[in-house]
């Protein structure tokens, strides 16, 4: 679904149709909705053209043809995408911009929908005939004028909701003394005549002063790879640290019997496959408990076809006796369960975030 501007009706129109299921986008002219859009589990899809939208007072203004010109482009690919079109996009004062034209709506996959709610002032489609529901290139245009008496009800707790709020702003003091602020947009539109001064109609809104733009960070260094996060290991560190390893590996050969020695070369050969497999893998997808075991699965799985791999011959080993056959095997097929299980949920974690 996409949606044509991000105000009242627009916004609500997100929020129903994200909790229905539908994937959800929608743009708007104002760019500081983006965030609201987000909020309510649409996606905001911007126009490839900086111009700052707002008019003031929730409603947008009018744009310069260059933009317009991105964003007829842009509406022209969500027209071929999409399966439902909502436009509310409005003016005050203004006939209701036409975002969506016929060639767009040709482009539709036979049976979508568009719902023009800007109808009574026009419509934002090109092909909204005002007061009834049409079928065009077989694409139906809903472009009724009278959705407030479709909905009595919910239009009635609407206006009556507004009026409370109204008369909470002038009310904000308990003596419940009415303090007319001039300073307040909602409160200024509103007045007719204050103090036998005819106030109609209001001044121009004043348009929010655009955000300064933030000055450029140098990316910090790079620290560390995979899943470690330190500085890198000078010189001096990287040699004490293999001499450490070498005189280990030393003692152990010269003083270990052969048959610990061939154990402990499948055990450091199994560590460093384990982590290598894990160090090689974007940490954005494991977790370090999930890291940790398929490290050690990894080992498990070495061990395990090492225990089942028929000897040498003149090796002089013999084959291991059921038991350990038996245990080897089970730990072969429980470690292949929980590598190949965690990158499948892993996937299937992953699919829920694509749209």
């Amino acid at each position: 679904m996409f949606i044509a501007g991000a105000g009242v009706a627009g916004l609500a129109a997100i929020g129903t149709a994200a909790n229905l299921g539908a994937i959800v986008r929608a743009n708007d002219t104002r760019a500081e909705v983006a965030d609201q859009v987000v909020s309510l589990g649409g996606e905001f899809v911007k126009v490839d053209y900086e111009e700052e939208g707002s008019g003031g007072g929730g409603y947008a203004k009018v744009m310069s043809e260059g933009f317009q010109q991105a964003q007829r482009e842009m509406y022209a690919k969500q027209a071929r995408e999409v399966d439902i079109i909502i436009t509310t996009a409005l003016i005050p004062g203004k006939p209701a911009p036409k975002l969506i034209t016929a060639e767009m709506v040709r482009s539709m996959k036979p049976g979508s929908v568009i719902v023009d709610m800007a109808a009574e002032q026009g419509g934002n489609c090109e092909l909204t005939e005002p007061g009834q529901s049409v079928v065009k290139h077989g694409v139906t245009i809903v472009g009724y004028t009278d959705l407030v008496s479709r909905l009595a009800k919910q239009s009635s707790t609407l206006y009556s909701n507004n009026l409370l709020r109204l008369t909470e702003e002038l009310c904000k003091t308990k003596d419940g003394v009415i303090n007319v602020n001039m300073e307040d947009d909602a409160i200024r539109g509103l007045t007719v005549i204050k103090d036998g001064a005819v106030t109609w109609p209001a001044p121009p809104l004043k348009l929010p002063a655009p955000a300064p733009k933030p000055a450029a960070v140098a990316a910090p260094p790079s620290k560390g790879h995979g899943h470690g996060a330190g500085e890198p290991m000078s010189a001096k560190s990287l040699a004490i640290t293999f001499g450490v390893g070498a005189l280990a590996l030393l003692v152990v050969g010269l003083f270990a019997p052969a048959s610990f020695l061939s154990h402990f070369t499948v055990f450091v050969l199994a560590c460093f496959i384990g982590y290598m497999v894990i160090w090689n893998v974007t940490p954005s997808l494991h977790t370090p408990l999930m890291s940790v075991t398929n490290a050690i699965s990894s080992i498990i799985a070495i061990g395990a076809l090492v225990q089942i791999a028929p000897p040498l011959e003149g090796a002089g080993t013999d084959r291991p006796n059921a038991l350990i056959l038996g245990m080897a095997v089970l730990a072969l097929v429980l470690t292949a369960i929980n590598m190949f299980g965690g990158f499948a949920v892993t996937r299937r974690m992953l699919a829920m975030f694509r749209k």
